[in-house]
């Protein structure tokens, strides 16, 4: 497994636990307004961290920590990530992991080995959308993958959430009216209003683009549109 970064406590990444971050490098989609711009174009010039330092650092904080939050980048396209989920389980931490559910053969081998705690998978856009937010070729996006992720979650008996990273001018309230009707029942769904980034990856592959946030007036509008399909959707980081 290749670490290529830690953020030693976290009481957002894994809610209801205190948690440490693991960050994995690289990446199958290109999301222009993707903040982890370094992880994802250059992942190999983050000093790689060595397992056993890890383990070491987690049997530190046996008693402290309850989790680890696994993230990215995309952390499916790691070869080692099943046997790494394992020994975090082993040394008796809950598992959290962060996806883009690309990959759902990677992601229903790790749901069936039962070492799963919670899966949190970002829902890019409405499916019309979906490969233009991802930032690929629509000609070679397969969408398919992405909704046999999403019933694989829903039906995997795993806490999970769904969100929706929104940043303009990438998503629209008819954008929400179809997520929330390709989505709609009792999922718990966040919309994560987009924070502007030193260096997002549209700096970098995407020069003629300039993503924003949206106002707190335009995230409630999102949020009453989605709602009407998934009465569990909340605004990320505040009471609704």
């Amino acid at each position: 497994m290749i670490i290529r970064g830690i953020s030693k406590l976290t009481l957002l990444d894994f809610p209801g636990h205190i948690a440490c971050t693991v960050f994995t490098g690289g990446c199958n989609f290109r999301c222009p307004y993707c903040h982890n711009a370094g992880l994802v174009l250059d992942a190999p010039e983050y000093p790689e961290i060595p397992e056993d330092e890890f383990f070491d650092f987690l049997e530190s904080r046996k008693n402290k920590l309850e989790g680890v939050c696994i993230t990215g980048g995309e952390p499916t396209l790691n070869s080692g990530l099943p046997e790494f989920i394992k020994k975090i389980k082993q040394a008796g931490f809950n598992v959290k992991l962060d996806t883009n559910g690309y990959l759902p053969d990677v992601l229903e081998s790790l749901i069936k080995s039962g070492d799963l705690d919670m899966i949190a998978m970002d829902i890019k856009n409405s499916p019309e959308k979906y490969a233009l937010t991802a930032g690929l070729d629509e000609a070679h996006f397969d969408l398919e993958k992405i909704k046999r992720s999403v019933e694989m979650i829903k039906n995997s008996g795993i806490a999970y959430e769904f969100r929706t990273t929104v940043a303009r001018p990438f998503h629209e309230l008819s954008d929400m009216t179809r997520i929330g009707e390709w989505l709609a029942g009792p999922s718990p769904y966040f919309i994560q209003n987009y924070k502007e980034s030193a260096e997002p990856l549209c700096f970098k592959e995407h020069k003629d683009l300039h993503p924003a946030p949206y106002s707190e007036d335009e995230l409630t509008a999102f949020l009453d549109e989605v709602k009407k399909y998934l009465p569990n959707a909340h605004v990320r980081g505040r009471e609704d």
